[in-house]
């Protein structure tokens, strides 16, 4: 083999195997429910692996010191090989997953990390002359494996994944892998009747996994997130992009990186997803003109806040511009894309605060994720809330889901005078905070969504559920009270110290 070609095989190599990395850490991110030990279960198999076979490259290339060209033939089916393991990680992660052994599935993506991992020193070892020009010519491979890896990170986490879904991709890399393959073959000098006969091998074996792929993936992302719970039910809706993977059920449940994420719905009196702690805005600030909303979910609560008396305008942060997507071909809430009184910024909430420092609100609400996933620290932080506070219009009322994890509320606590409990949700404020069921019972009586009203005047039997939602009486008021467990940006506690929880099994809603 050639340093041209050895080249070329070294960065298609990284190429293929970092882009494998961005593909299985998110399904193993979903199968988790993005648990914040989901990266480092996979950077540990996978640098365990790759530790493996390089020990194991070593040997081999220790009995060969003068590799001939049936070598470097075995070398191509030996990244023939390691192409497919890579490929088949996700579809073997999915059936243990409705097996409850998921974990299982981790050795053989060491496997797979290590056997694409060995083919680096394995061209080095058959390309490079053992002569003064060694080193160099080893930097060269070097620098071509770094750029092709940097490239597969680059390329297919922030370019291919806005176009094609996991499927597709994996498909994508199986093709490249096994031209990788034949390019070996080809470089191996072993004629142009052996090199046709790579070249006949990689694109059957493309094709046969073209073929494979559909039944290999098939509920990939409902296998994942259902686990040993699998009951065969399909999402009508996955959509996914650079951001992550968003599923629709059936019955108009969202559900964001493998955990619950809202409904569709918007109906207070017929409560599935706790949309009455939007109408509660009504009840714990006077007079909400101004209303930002961290996270848009399934839109649900943007179309509820745009909608109570007396809001002029709501601002909608979010992150993901993928359940824009899934929110337009929804009718109970694609009007929200529509009104003119929302603006909606596709940007991370934290950021989006810190680039627009003149901006005030009379009511923040961070309809945040689950405590205890990862990255939450960031948006449930003493670091955080200060910098919602400080984007407060007098009076104003910071208003958060703390997914029933104590110290998120403690830390609220720790910074305003007064807070409030509403379900699972959190209301802070320097202001003196009072439930005016009163207010409530107004609004739930003069909203209107879409044109309808959310409490029929005429059905008797509405308007006394409105009034009792508004008369019941209001959560229990707050105060400090020392010592407080605060989160910071340095502690991390919901990810080291929050406790996971099914939403689906234990009756909770977040969004």
């Amino acid at each position: 083999m050639r340093l041209p070609a050895a080249l070329v095989v070294s960065a298609l190599a990284g190429f293929v195997g970092l882009s494998y990395e961005v593909l299985w850490y998110r399904a193993l991110s979903y199968v988790t429910g993005a648990a914040p030990w989901s990266f480092g279960a996979l950077l540990g198999a996978y640098l365990l692996g790759v530790a493996a076979a390089s020990a194991g490259a070593r040997a081999f290339c220790a009995r060969r010191p003068a590799p001939a060209r049936r070598d470097v033939a075995l070398v191509a089916a030996f990244v023939g090989l390691a192409n497919l393991a890579a490929f088949m990680v996700i579809p073997v992660l999915a059936a243990l997953a409705t097996r409850g052994r998921w974990e299982a599935a981790l050795p053989l993506l060491g496997v797979a990390a290590g056997l694409l991992g060995a083919v680096l020193p394995l061209v080095a070892h058959f390309a490079i002359a053992p002569d003064r020009e060694a080193g160099v010519r080893l930097s060269y491979v070097y620098v071509a494996d770094i750029v092709g890896s940097a490239a597969g990170s680059a390329v297919s986490g922030y370019v291919l994944l806005d176009v094609l879904d996991t499927r597709a991709l994996s498909v994508l890399l199986a093709a490249v892998g096994f031209a990788l393959t034949a390019a070996v073959v080809a470089a191996a000098g072993l004629g142009r009747r052996a090199a046709l006969a790579g070249v006949a091998l990689a694109v059957l074996a493309t094709g046969a996994t073209v073929a494979a792929a559909p039944l290999a993936f098939d509920r990939l992302w409902e296998r994942l997130a259902l686990r040993e719970h699998d009951d065969g039910s399909r999402y009508a809706r996955v959509l996914e992009n650079r951001h992550g993977v968003i599923a629709v059920s059936a019955d108009g449940v969202v559900y964001g990186g493998g955990v619950y994420d809202g409904a569709f719905s918007t109906d207070p009196l017929h409560d599935r997803n706790g949309i009455y702690r939007a109408f509660a805005v009504a009840a714990l600030h006077p007079a909400p003109r101004q209303v930002l909303l961290v996270g848009l979910g399934s839109g649900s609560w943007a179309r509820v806040l745009s909608s109570l008396p007396g809001v002029e305008r709501l601002t909608v942060v979010e992150i993901n511009p993928g359940y824009l997507e899934i929110i337009r071909d929804e009718p109970e809430v694609a009007g929200l894309l529509a009104d003119p009184r929302v603006e909606i910024a596709v940007d991370d909430g934290r950021r989006w605060l810190a680039r627009h420092p003149e901006r005030r609100f009379d009511v923040i609400v961070a309809n945040v994720t689950l405590h205890w996933r990862a990255h939450a620290t960031s948006l449930l932080s003493r670091e955080f809330v200060e910098l919602a506070r400080a984007h407060l219009a007098e009076g104003g009322v910071y208003y958060f889901n703390t997914t029933f994890f104590r110290p998120a509320r403690e830390t609220a606590l720790a910074l305003f005078a007064n807070g409030m409990q509403v379900g699972t949700f959190f209301a802070a404020s320097d202001a003196p905070l009072a439930w005016d069921g009163a207010r409530l019972e107004r609004a739930l009586e003069e909203t209107r969504i879409g044109g309808r009203p959310v409490v029929d005047a005429g059905r008797p039997e509405e308007l006394a559920r409105a009034r009792a939602m508004g008369a019941a009486a209001g959560p229990p008021l707050l105060r400090p009270q020392p010592p407080l467990r605060v989160i910071t940006d340095d502690n991390m506690l919901p990810e080291w110290h929050g406790t996971p929880f099914d939403l689906r099994t234990e009756g909770h809603v977040t969004r």
